[in-house]
């Protein structure tokens, strides 16, 4: 199983460039409009409060990542901390899912700008099948090789950040350089529950750092690499997401920002340049988040291998050939296509935002509890970690409660769903080892 990752295949630049093109794909695109609804004219003080937010969190990954880089990182760290456990396998599961919801997030995001250049809205069908569409040709280029995958994300970044930052300066300097839209609209949220609800869908920008950690295994120097790829990459989409977060805010007001939230960037280059402007954000849109999904892909594909090769999920060949990488990446695409045909932006964003927070705080509090003084992590910060999430992830509950509670009911019973399934796959795995060990001395 090991010999099929290829070691040392991602250098620090194509690793940057790999978690940052999971981070601006989904990103700024699909959540600037969404985090506007809930946090009002705060909306980019939200994008960097979860910026210093993912920073606490990084610490863990990163803390754990130079003493045991693997290239299934996040399961890695999991069965560190608690061993072949139900919580082991149901936390990685809930960061596959997260990561498999995302992919579906930046793929109705490639639909919908993409139908801005026909000045088409609100068309469900077309978006589907064109975030299907892009699916499918993000999986039929990752059963190519890594390097492949690399390269592209190379490219693509620097195109997209470059392209992002234009847009960004035109749109401020449309504006006159003015914020006070930003400053001056009153909030549609209520006070600091709503602007920490705003919070936890920004957080969702900035997890893509994660695939850093997942793809640890594959990093030339992981010890000193992987830890420094996060960081660079956290940096540079704070600079991305404060700029374009005043940009938008500069060109339109809150309430024109969330009328069109699911594509707000194109309607931001409007007032300055007109339909070239949307043109210009649209084409640089759908760069983005097609980077970004190939990327995505990439690193769950890799972390549900390692979770069956770890006995952790069960695995079934479907009658497919090739190796179980391969089987992963059709998984991956299958269900990603079905949550981006049948569900909306805003309640695939809420349902990524609860799995991912409440995985990671089960991260925080595995590693303080069993493996801090192994890796020499600081406690006060693994416990502030656990703080930050917790609050960001109440208010975004409290929030969603009381505007949309089937979605809030799915979260739940899905994540229940998932602790029961992992116990009971591990407990027939037991009882099947008990078994055999039966058998064997009788």
């Amino acid at each position: 199983m090991e010999s099929t990752y290829q070691k040392a295949s991602l250098s620090l630049t194509g690793t940057v460039a790999m978690g940052t093109g999971v981070m601006i794909g989904a990103g700024i695109f699909a959540l600037t409009g969404q985090v506007a609804e809930f946090a009002g004219p705060l909306f980019p003080i939200a994008f960097l409060l979860a910026a210093v937010i993912s920073s606490f969190s990084a610490y863990t990954y990163i803390k754990v990542s130079n003493k045991y880089p693997s290239a299934g990182g996040i399961a890695m760290i999991l069965h560190k901390a608690y061993g072949t456990t139900t919580i082991t396998g149901a936390a990685a599961l809930m960061m596959a899912f997260s990561m498999i919801i995302n992919e579906s997030l930046v793929a109705r995001t490639f639909g919908t700008y993409t139908l801005r250049l026909f000045d088409i809205q609100g068309d469900n069908l077309l978006v589907a099948l064109l975030a299907v569409g892009l699916i499918v040709f993000a999986f039929l280029v990752n059963i190519a090789k890594n390097s492949v995958i690399s390269s592209i994300s190379t490219v693509t970044a620097v195109i997209k950040i470059g392209g992002i930052m234009i847009f960004a300066l035109v749109a401020l300097w449309g504006a006159g350089f003015s914020f006070q839209s930003t400053v001056t609209t009153p909030s549609t949220e209520t006070g600091v529950t709503g602007f920490l609800a705003g919070v936890a869908l920004a957080i969702l920008a900035y997890k893509g750092f994660t695939t850093i950690t997942n793809s640890g295994g594959e990093v030339k120097n992981p010890e000193k690499n992987v830890g420094r790829a996060i960081m660079i990459s956290l940096f540079i989409c704070l600079i991305v997401y404060m700029l374009v977060s005043y940009a938008v805010g500069a060109a339109l007001s809150i309430e024109e920002i969330v009328a069109a939230k699911d594509y707000s960037l194109a309607e931001a280059a409007r007032p300055a340049v007109g339909q070239y402007g949307v043109w210009f954000t649209v084409a640089i849109a759908m760069i983005a988040t097609a980077s970004g999904l190939l990327a995505s892909v990439f690193a769950v594909s890799r972390m549900l291998a390692m979770l069956t090769d770890m006995n952790l999920i069960p695995h079934s060949h479907f009658g497919m050939p090739g190796t179980v990488q391969k089987h992963t990446i059709v998984y991956t695409v299958v269900l990603a296509s079905f949550l981006a045909a049948f569900f909306d932006l805003s309640r695939i964003a809420s349902l990524g935002a609860i799995f991912y927070l409440v995985m990671d705080i089960i991260i925080h509090w595995g590693v303080f509890r069993h493996i801090r003084s192994d890796i020499g992590a600081n406690g006060v910060i693994l416990i502030c970690a656990i703080i930050l999430d917790a609050s960001v992830l109440t208010a975004f509950l409290i929030i969603k409660g009381s505007s949309d509670l089937p979605i809030v009911a799915i979260a739940i019973i899905s994540v229940v769903t998932v602790f029961a399934f992992e116990k009971l796959y591990l407990s027939r795995i037991r009882a099947k080892t008990a078994n055999s060990a039966n058998h064997s001395h009788g």
